[in-house]
């Protein structure tokens, strides 16, 4: 077999080397897991049902980032300024121009999808570690800019906009927090499905090809440059519609709330989730909310400290995140059937 000949076929087991069901869980557990995210708001408080809708928002943005670093292999510690770009134009259009609010997500996700994509052009000659460093300038640069005084009369400067959350339609019995939950499953949903058929289409195939050797998926005929950009674009686009509805959930928007700090916790929710499995997103998106008040009740003063040693317990017991948590139940369940 000729070097080449031997390329393409490295490149091919590249592209088959995650297993469509390995991106998703099966179809029982997926309807249990559903049932349980309908029925429970009933059952709970406001706030509650708030950090429940807080949950799927950041499981939407870390699904993003898996997309783009499990997907396609680039990573970015930039999701914080897509984050901040969905929920300001969300704000701007609701306050400013009076535009529903379920309209305003589909346009987030356009002027993201725009945003990201432009800035995968430049990024095209990075990888690894230098992309990361990109990314990580660009989430560092974008509260200063949201600060800038000839957009402040826009974003509202360093003290922010308010934003008003919708009623229930259709005169339906239920609180205002309730109707934003059951709006953001059903969003959760659509761009969960989405994101499957995604991975699973011709183009989530050469995302993943170039994720395991990009000089194989290009000998295949992968336009490569396209395809980093095309994730680039999609990740920041579903980023930006999480920025969407977390904007309308938190009723504010600020430049000091989209940090570089909100970025790391994300890519920390992609990694204890299993990097490149998207139901462990939402695993990732719990970590990230429910842990750091989990260590603040163990010790206030010391709450960063405890939240470190939980974090290391997590790495050093399932490094591979939620995902080896959930091969290693199918697995047991297949012995317990057998015996």
């Amino acid at each position: 077999m000729s070097a080449a000949e031997e390329v393409v076929a490295e490149g091919h087991q590249a592209v088959e080397a995650v297993p469509k069901r390995a991106m998703t869980l099966g179809t029982g557990t997926s309807l249990v897991v559903l049932a349980a995210l309908v029925i429970a708001p009933v059952f709970v408080k406001n706030f509650i049902i708030f950090q429940m809708t807080m949950l799927l928002i950041y499981g939407l943005a870390v699904l993003a980032l898996n997309i783009l670093t499990g997907g396609s292999g680039q990573f970015s510690l930039g999701q914080s300024a897509f984050y901040a770009v969905g929920a300001y134009t969300t704000a701007v259009l609701m306050e400013h121009f009076n535009v529903n609010y379920a309209l305003t997500l589909p346009i987030a996700g356009v002027v993201c999808f725009g945003f990201g994509f432009l800035f995968g052009q430049p990024a095209l000659r990075l990888s690894g570690v230098y992309l990361a460093l990109a990314t990580f300038a660009l989430a560092t640069a974008m509260p200063q800019l949201l600060k800038l005084n000839f957009l402040e009369h826009w974003t509202g400067g360093v003290q922010g906009l308010v934003v008003t959350k919708p009623d229930a339609p259709f005169g339906l019995p239920m609180s205002q927090d309730m109707w934003l939950y059951y709006f953001t499953l059903a969003v959760t949903i659509a761009i969960y499905i989405f994101a499957v058929n995604l991975l699973r289409s011709r183009s989530g195939r050469a995302f993943m090809a170039i994720r395991d050797n990009e000089i194989a998926a290009s000998a295949m005929g992968v336009d490569v440059a396209l395809y980093k950009t095309l994730a680039f674009g999609v990740s920041a686009a579903i980023t930006g519609i999480a920025g969407s509805l977390g904007a309308i959930a938190v009723q504010f928007v600020a430049p000091d709330s989209y940090t570089i700090t909100l970025a790391i916790s994300l890519f920390l929710g992609m990694v204890v989730g299993g990097v490149g499995w998207l139901p462990g997103s939402i695993v990732g998106a719990a970590f990230i909310i429910f842990v750091p008040n989990i260590a603040e009740g163990i010790s206030k003063g010391l709450s960063g400290a405890v939240f470190g040693v939980l974090l290391f317990l997590v790495i050093y017991l399932v490094p591979h995140g939620a995902r080896q948590v959930a091969i290693l139940g199918q697995q047991l369940a297949g012995k317990l059937r057998k015996s």
